[in-house]
């Protein structure tokens, strides 16, 4: 069976008078704004940062060698992997079914690197979130899948933790999805830091528009299913990532 035709809801329709998109924390001391920025901080303690999004067998391929090919990389990762997140991070936030969207999440990752990757992921981000934001619902997902669920799926259910909206949720799973990259292209080809931070910065209308496709789509899902979230692939990453996964000596996880 198609994982991404379950059900896909795990609560019955908010009461009268609430936004349906609210998070149990909604709300709470802390959220808003400052949790985004929080959420989205590279020095959340999540584990990241030891992961380059693909960018470091790309740099050994020769296929990013300077801010140019950087920039290169960081589109087609947003519009790829990055609008498949932010999608999956988006309905989470949004309440449907968290071990619904780890199947969709796993359906939407072919390369086994990369879903091991997105597990271990998942397991440190739920550590930091379960840590920072208690909630029910995070509680509920680790111990449905003690091994780790996918990372945007806990990411959306942090941004829920925290108070935030599937447009945050989105966001941060965008941003991240190039953001990693970008600081990793840093240490790896010694990039100008400014450099790879404008490259960023020239994405921003980009980022904002997968973000708004994801959340889009997430509806849709709520409304019809979760075959409506976005599947995008990006076949390269994925035959990079099982070639990176096997090398002796590398300076990221991924």
């Amino acid at each position: 069976m198609d994982p991404t035709s379950a059900a896909h809801r795990t609560t019955a329709p908010p009461p009268e008078g609430t936004r349906p998109d609210a998070g149990p924390a909604a709300g709470v001391p802390g959220g808003g704004r400052a949790a985004l920025l929080i959420l989205a901080d590279g020095r959340f303690p999540a584990g990241g940062h030891a992961h380059s999004g693909g960018v470091e067998a790309a740099v050994k391929a020769g296929r990013v060698r300077d801010a140019g090919g950087l920039s290169g990389f960081c589109r087609g990762r947003l519009h790829t992997a990055g609008l498949t997140a932010a999608g999956l991070a988006a309905a989470a936030a949004l309440g449907l079914d968290p071990v619904g969207l780890d199947a969709a999440a796993d359906a939407r990752t072919p390369s086994p690197a990369l879903r091991a990757t997105g597990r271990r992921l998942g397991r440190q981000l739920m550590r930091a979130a379960r840590a920072i934001w208690p909630s029910a619902e995070l509680d509920a997902l680790a111990r449905a899948l003690p091994k780790g669920a996918h990372q945007p799926v806990v990411l959306g259910l942090a941004a829920r933790a925290a108070g935030l909206g599937p447009e945050d949720a989105a966001h941060c799973a965008a941003y991240e999805s190039v953001g990693g990259p970008a600081t990793a292209a840093v240490r790896l080809l010694g990039l100008d830091p400014f450099q790879a931070t404008a490259v960023l910065a020239r994405l921003a209308p980009e980022l904002d528009q997968v973000a708004g496709r994801a959340v889009e789509a997430a509806r849709r899902a709520a409304e019809s299913g979760l075959g409506a979230l976005p599947a995008a692939s990006a076949p390269l990453l994925d035959i990079t990532a099982e070639q990176h996964a096997a090398w002796p000596v590398r300076l990221f996880a991924s």
